[in-house]
């Protein structure tokens, strides 16, 4: 049976013409047994949008209408809870009732999170939801947790983002028994704050596969699978990583504009270039998931393409398939 997946329509900052596109791209590239697509926000701009794609199978696409929409300045919480009738919300709302199996959104951040927490709830023993993303190494990726859910954590919650980000190291990176380790200003055990020599011993006593503590330069290494921080770094490294990719293309092109033999060796370097840059652009991962809550809501940029929303799409379908919070609740119990 197929899996529904809705989508916010109104998140992007081209809202809903880059959304719409991003959900016909998703439909024309997977094939009927995998999903329906609810296309959920103003219904009127929405249908207007799919007016241009006639080739589409309309029968995987729905339309769902939302009379509001939570802008990128409003006060998460304060929007979550005047704005129930918005595309976030009431997106968020229909996956909990089970008209669903996924959420997808690139709307406002904080406004995601709150409405995912507090509509959906958080799965069995954990205390706080986590966002993982996703880092180019020497060896692959990084999971990086948290990202941005929880600026001040305890010792626990950390432990509980090893869990979570572990698990879905597993299920979506292939990577088997993932290795974890603790991110902090030195490799002694005795390293950091007292919140972070407190994580070490939880994370060190748990099931999980600690190799202990690793620097900020270990990330790219590749030298753990899995990375926890509090989400405070965690979103510094993120916006950080986010400008490598620029700084390279920049770089490379000053260094082209120089001569003509740096032009003719940038353009002999420019396929192995490409994949390069594939692997840093935040289009060919879309979004990340909001591990932790009691389904599953993947968050995008607000200026995400197309392209981005089509792989935000195809990552919800693949946690759904993979019963990620399922395997989450099972690591979780075991303790």
């Amino acid at each position: 049976m197929p899996l529904r997946i809705i989508l916010d329509a109104m998140g992007t900052d081209r809202a809903p013409s880059d959304d719409v596109r991003g959900g016909v791209d998703a439909v024309r590239e997977s094939d009927g047994s995998r999903f329906q697509l609810i296309l959920l926000g103003k219904a009127d701009l929405i249908e207007a949008e799919l007016a241009q794609y006639s080739d589409v199978d309309r029968s995987r696409i729905l339309v769902r209408n939302a009379e509001s929409v939570i802008s990128m300045k409003e006060e998460p919480a304060q929007a979550v809870r005047s704005k129930r009738d918005s595309s976030i919300v009431q997106g968020l709302q229909m996956h909990a009732d089970g008209e669903a199996d996924a959420f997808v959104s690139a709307g406002n951040t904080g406004a995601v999170m709150a409405a995912s927490t507090f509509v959906l709830g958080r799965l069995p023993g954990l205390s706080r939801p986590t966002i993982a993303s996703q880092f180019p190494s020497e060896s692959g990726f990084t999971i990086v947790a948290d990202v941005g859910a929880n600026v001040d954590t305890k010792p626990r919650n950390i432990y509980e983002f090893a869990v979570m980000a572990s698990v879905y190291a597993e299920q979506l990176f292939g990577y088997t028994n993932p290795t974890v380790g603790l991110l902090n200003v030195g490799e002694e055990e005795s390293k950091g704050e007292n919140r972070a020599v407190e994580a070490y011993t939880l994370l060190k006593e748990s099931r999980l596969n600690f190799i202990g503590n690793v620097e900020g330069r270990d990330i790219l290494k590749g030298t753990a699978n899995v990375v926890v921080c509090d989400g405070f770094v965690g979103n510094i490294l993120l916006k950080f990583a986010e400008s490598v990719n620029g700084l390279l293309r920049a770089k490379l092109m000053a260094f082209a504009d120089k001569s003509l033999s740096n032009k003719v060796m940038a353009g002999l370097a420019r396929s192995t270039l490409r994949g390069v840059f594939r692997e840093m652009n935040y289009e060919e991962y879309g979004g990340v998931p909001l591990l932790g809550v009691n389904g599953i809501s993947i968050i995008g940029h607000g200026g995400s393409t197309p392209k981005a929303i089509k792989n935000m799409i195809f990552k919800a379908e693949e946690m759904a398939r993979k019963g990620v919070n399922k395997r989450i609740e099972e690591a979780i119990s075991k303790g």
